[in-house]
């Protein structure tokens, strides 16, 4: 089921108006190899037959459904581990002196495809830092995909997932065999508030953010978009929290309302502390 120039392009416009997503020229086999298999979950003969139902209206979802096929949803469990020892070592007890007298803290993953990144937050502040246990913490994670945030509100995971970066004394304290597949502890998946969104549409009402995690998704962003969604960053974040990027992503030469903090093998980025930020169009 190869993918003719003219249907790559039709269906890179869906989805660049739909997410911001740019799929450029050479990215056929992806779609290929992503929309392949959902032409015939579907019933089509062809990815050509997908395609010609999508461009005449299908009514059922059909875009939607292609779209999310199409988004890369790599994760696994503590994912570049030295993010991890800085959010633990050098974000947390920072945050930790500032809001001794609140005792509220806020953190959102806000790319968080199968739940991987807010379980492994979850874990790491049960075992790490036993002194929030009696703080009101809110722990937000959010994906584009409907299907990703189904499957990380069930919590279960195949053998492969948890081979890949779950550390094994995690396993045996938070997780339950069941068939095949492990299944998260209710009380980690209780601390984790699950919900779809499109980072590229409006917004909804968040409380002040004191960390936000955004990890390896600008990437797919064109310049434009990325200017976006960190200027509404800035808005979320409160004036000294911290922003967490992916290890191949970063703010210079997009925007110029943060500053990068390094901590060991990492770095996290903080709000710079300027008038113009006080008010971030």
């Amino acid at each position: 089921m190869s993918v003719k120039a003219e249907d790559f392009n039709y269906i890179g416009d869906l989805v660049r108006k739909q997410t911001g997503i740019v799929l450029e020229t050479g990215k056929e086999y992806l779609v290929e190899s992503r929309l392949a298999p959902m032409a015939r979950r579907e019933g089509f003969g062809s990815l050509q037959e997908l395609v010609a139902r999508l461009r005449v209206g299908s009514g059922n979802g059909l875009g939607r459904r292609i779209t999310e096929a199409l988004t890369t949803n790599e994760t696994l469990f503590f994912r570049d581990i030295a993010v991890f020892d800085a959010f633990t070592k050098s974000m947390m007890p920072s945050l930790l002196a500032k809001r001794a007298q609140e005792r509220k803290l806020n953190i959102w993953c806000a790319a968080c495809s199968s739940g991987q990144e807010p379980y492994s937050l979850a874990m790491l502040i049960r075992e790490e830092l036993p002194q929030v246990a009696g703080w009101t913490l809110r722990l937000l994670a959010s994906d584009l995909s409907t299907e990703m945030i189904r499957r990380a509100q069930a919590g279960r995971y195949t053998q492969l997932e948890i081979n890949r970066g779950l550390p094994a004394r995690y396993l045996v304290r938070y997780f339950s065999r069941d068939n095949l597949d492990w299944e998260i502890s209710p009380s980690i998946r209780r601390a984790v508030e699950f919900f779809q969104h499109n980072l590229t549409e409006p917004w909804p009402p968040l409380p002040p953010m004191d960390v936000i995690f955004l990890r390896n998704v600008l990437i797919y962003f064109d310049v434009e978009t990325k200017k976006q969604i960190l200027k509404k960053v800035a808005r979320s974040l409160r004036a000294d929290g911290f922003l967490v990027l992916g290890g191949a992503e970063t703010t210079l030469q997009i925007s110029d309302l943060f500053e990068r903090v390094g901590y060991n093998q990492a770095g996290y980025y903080r709000l710079r502390a300027t008038t113009e930020n006080a008010n971030v169009n």
